[in-house]
């Protein structure tokens, strides 16, 4: 079987972002305490420190753990 492959055309931060955003917006439409509104706070959550971590993951300033001494 052959791999269907496609190229990103953006960074992978920048959809986590996107999709956090759009989560919040559904969750925003739906009333307080409903079980969908709930995990899709929590999907925005968990995007927002995904990204966080890409970011740092990312950055020039991080620098490689230093082994022995």
């Amino acid at each position: 079987m052959k791999r269907h492959r496609f190229k990103q055309d953006r960074a992978i931060g920048e959809r986590l972002i996107e999709e956090a955003r759009l989560a919040r917006e559904k969750a925003g439409q739906l009333p307080a305490g409903a079980a969908e509104r709930e995990e899709l706070l929590k999907k925005a959550r968990e995007a927002d420190i995904a990204a966080h971590i890409d970011e740092w993951l990312t950055s020039p300033g991080l620098q490689p753990p230093k082994l022995g001494v």
